[in-house]
């Protein structure tokens, strides 16, 4: 254990990542395993926001905010995945303190901003089927970018607040973090000061970022179904849709894991439960977004190609 002088008090200046295993046998296959993965997102996304750029068809609405989806996907595997992989590689497994809180720091950041762009892209879905002759009105350029622009600073205010307080604490005892990267549940278990305010902080967030999103998500999809389903054609009804389908189960994946993962704050120890929801969270996520968003949309396909083919 690495411990520091604060004053008259003990202070952990370093933290010990457990990563996925301690069998060593299995490192370097876990090494590979996220590193194709690493790299198939980081293709996958960077595809889709060429594809974004490149083709006409694709600047609109929807495919502005798919193309901001895509960057937060990079950047949030890219704050937790390339730390892993150097700790599986080198076997060093330690964190200093200051990097402990500046990977949960944008980790949260990104994840946040995750939160309130599929909100977004569930209102610009409704608008979209539900009010088609004044869409151009509601959802405009400028529209647009205050949206992107307000998720990103509704989620720094909530990263910088969690931040913050997570610092206030003292690690004055165990300094090994049952996971691969550093976030509040587990850093909470290892603190020997009263985490009480970090916990209603933490409520209040998931609150804000989670449960009002949802239910907004929720309400938009509610009226979307009752407009789709007053469609006379089937192929009118699926090609609607076939619109929303996509979106529906980015947001199914995103907070299903998410949900699972802070409501296990009361839980004594971290398991290997709370490792599997961080890989679906971190990994898994980002790396299936472009297939899910490409695979039953013709316009990304053609896209797509050009970009791959260079026609």
């Amino acid at each position: 254990m690495d411990l520091g002088t604060l004053g008259n008090d003990s202070c952990v200046t370093t933290f010990v990542l457990l990563g996925l295993t301690e069998t060593p046998s299995l490192q370097p296959i876990l090494f590979v395993l996220f590193l194709l993965a690493y790299v198939a997102t980081l293709g996958g996304n960077f595809s889709i926001l060429a594809a974004i750029i490149i083709e006409p068809k694709l600047h609109t609405p929807m495919y502005f905010f798919l193309g901001n989806l895509s960057m937060l996907d990079v950047g949030c595997i890219s704050v937790t995945v390339p730390a892993m992989l150097k700790h599986l590689l080198s076997n060093d497994r330690h964190i200093p303190y200051g990097a402990c809180l500046t990977q949960l720091f944008f980790f949260h950041l990104l994840a946040g901003a995750d939160c309130f762009l599929l909100t977004v892209m569930a209102y610009d879905r409704y608008l979209a089927i539900c009010h088609p002759l004044t869409y151009n009105t509601h959802m405009s350029w400028n529209i647009q970018k205050a949206s992107v622009c307000l998720s990103c600073v509704f989620s720094f205010s909530n990263a910088l607040t969690q931040t913050v307080a997570l610092s206030t604490l003292k690690f004055c005892g165990p300094n090994t973090i049952n996971h691969f990267y550093c976030d509040l549940p587990q850093l909470f278990q290892l603190s020997c000061s009263s985490i009480q305010l970090n916990e209603q902080l933490l409520f209040v967030a998931a609150a804000f970022m989670g449960v009002v999103p949802l239910v907004l998500i929720t309400v938009s999809y509610g009226h979307v179904a009752a407009a789709v389903l007053r469609i006379r054609s089937a192929e009118g009804r699926k090609k609607a849709f076939s619109t929303c389908s996509s979106h529906l189960t980015v947001v199914g994946i995103f907070y299903g894991t998410g949900v699972f993962s802070y409501m296990r704050l009361g839980s004594v120890e971290s398991s290997d439960k709370d490792k599997g929801i961080g890989i679906l969270n971190t990994v898994i996520s980002p790396m299936l977004n472009p297939l899910i968003y490409s695979l039953r949309n013709p316009d990304v396909q053609g896209a797509l190609r050009k970009v791959l083919t260079g026609r």
